[in-house]
């Protein structure tokens, strides 16, 4: 069986209000309206059917829920899209063996209830959050309850990364060119926002904490000497602050805390992307999943080709069901084949 950890959806009464509340330009507004199986299920269905035991755990799609609106009304919003996930899920279990709860970063105690709520008496399988909170990093100690809490109760945190186009390229210019702030401003949130939870000590502090990275660990496993030996000189390139407090505050060399996220197989076909993360993160942290439906056919492109580039990696059959199956059914607490959820 194929679990796909990191798709997404937008269920058409929390797309209703959505479009009613974000204006069109926002978070990659023209892109997420133009794909039909967003919030169509029958178009969902069609091209899911094309691949054999193929099953995905949704996820809401960009916007942020706390880019919608300020803290006293972002809760409501989450409680919808996750209401609606819920029923989602329930009413086509074949389908989606689970849905990870969305959550109004903006407001953390908020957030803390809605997991509760979501994880406890909906059956989420866990939270997804976003690489910064409108612009805040995620080791602000305002946001340290969110981490604390699913740490607890030992369920896992999905991170997506956010950036949008008046991130500029260049301090000269007011706007990033070409959608740059997606091609690499994405990857550079995601490497940026890991580093911050390793130097918060946030793995120190707890060590079974469980982080999904999107699109294999950003720019991570490609720059594994910067963030090996490099970093392990934390501190010679800066003269007006001794950084090398925080290397002696870790119990670990930061290289060490990268290698303890998990990292998905989203990469739209760069299967030599996917063998160098592979070989960073190991076969036991890595999930499949696909960025369904951000692709070029609008769903299926990203299926097929990150299909063929696991099948196509020289590994054990072993542990590409690992990938496939494996250690999504651990982080997500699933039986085998004959779990009444998966069958």
């Amino acid at each position: 069986m194929k679990i796909d950890l990191f798709c997404h959806i937008l269920p058409p009464k929390y797309f209703d209000r959505m479009t009613a509340v974000s204006t069109r330009g926002a978070y990659m507004q023209k892109r997420v309206r133009g794909i039909p199986a967003m919030v169509d299920l029958d178009e969902r269905f069609r091209m899911m059917d094309l691949f054999d035991e193929y099953v995905q755990v949704l996820s809401l799609a960009a916007p942020p829920i706390e880019a919608l609106g300020s803290p006293s009304h972002t809760p409501e919003l989450a409680m919808l899209a996750n209401d609606t996930m819920a029923e989602t899920v329930t009413r086509y279990r074949d389908r989606f063996p689970g849905f990870i709860a969305s959550v109004p970063m903006n407001n953390p105690e908020a957030t803390v209830r809605e997991i509760d709520r979501a994880i406890g008496e909906l059956g989420a399988v866990g939270i997804q959050i976003f690489t910064n909170v409108n612009g805040r990093p995620l080791d602000d100690p305002d946001f340290r309850p969110v981490f604390e809490r699913m740490a607890e109760i030992g369920r896992p945190i999905w991170m997506h990364p956010t950036r949008g186009g008046s991130f500029a390229d260049y301090a000269t210019e007011d706007t990033s060119k070409f959608e740059l702030w997606w091609v690499f401003g994405w990857p550079y949130e995601t490497s940026v926002a890991m580093a911050r939870l390793v130097f918060a000590g946030y793995f120190d502090r707890w060590p079974d904490l469980q982080v999904i990275t999107h699109h294999m660990g950003g720019m991570i496993p490609y720059f594994a000497g910067r963030i090996g030996p490099g970093l392990d000189q934390l501190g010679a390139r800066t003269d007006d602050e001794d950084l090398t407090i925080y290397l002696q505050r870790l119990k670990k060399r930061p290289y060490d805390y990268f290698k303890m996220f998990f990292a998905d197989t989203a990469l739209f076909g760069a299967q030599h992307a996917m063998e160098c993360g592979l070989k960073f993160f190991g076969v036991d942290q890595v999930v499949f999943a696909s960025d369904f439906p951000f692709d070029p056919e609008n769903g299926t492109f990203n299926i097929r080709e990150t299909i063929n580039d696991i099948d196509g990696l020289p590994i054990s059959e072993a542990d590409r069901k690992q990938i496939y199956e494996g250690n999504a059914r651990r982080l997500l607490r699933l039986g085998g084949h004959g779990d009444r959820y998966l069958r």
